[in-house]
């Protein structure tokens, strides 16, 4: 009547070929990822609006995605523009809101407390150049 299947099935082979990563590196790569991408909008703001404590977290920021990435360095490009409208300044700020919140919800749910603090305060910082306030 029918023939009897003789490869193996894509579900199993998946299942026993090749590294793989535990829920917890996942989450570390997730989250150094965020960090990466907010230290890449921090440091466009920096060129837009030179400000000490940018430069700052940059250095904090950088610290936390090299820690999490194994020691490796994050990759950090030149700024795309040098002048910008205030509208560009604030869409910068929301993105950095937006990336900052969700660094928090992995470092929390890692329990990563520097990385959760920094992803705090940025987070904050961000929010009050939007005029955002906290809800209790």
């Amino acid at each position: 009547m029918y023939e009897p299947i003789r490869d193996p099935s894509v579900h199993s082979m998946a299942e026993g070929d090749g590294p793989h990563r535990s829920r917890d590196e996942e989450l570390d790569i997730r989250l150094a990822g965020h960090l990466t991408a907010l230290l890449t909008v921090t440091d466009e703001l920096r060129a837009l609006t030179p400000d000490p404590d940018l430069d700052d977290a940059g250095q904090r920021l950088a610290a936390q995605s090299a820690r999490l990435g194994g020691g490796r360095a994050p990759l950090r490009v030149e700024p795309s523009a040098r002048s910008a409208s205030a509208g560009h300044v604030t869409a910068l700020h929301q993105r950095a809101h937006n990336l900052a919140g969700m660094a928090l919800v992995i470092a929390t749910s890692r329990a990563d407390q520097d990385a959760a603090a920094l992803a705090a305060e940025r987070l904050e910082v961000h929010g009050a150049a939007l005029g955002l306030t906290a809800s209790a």
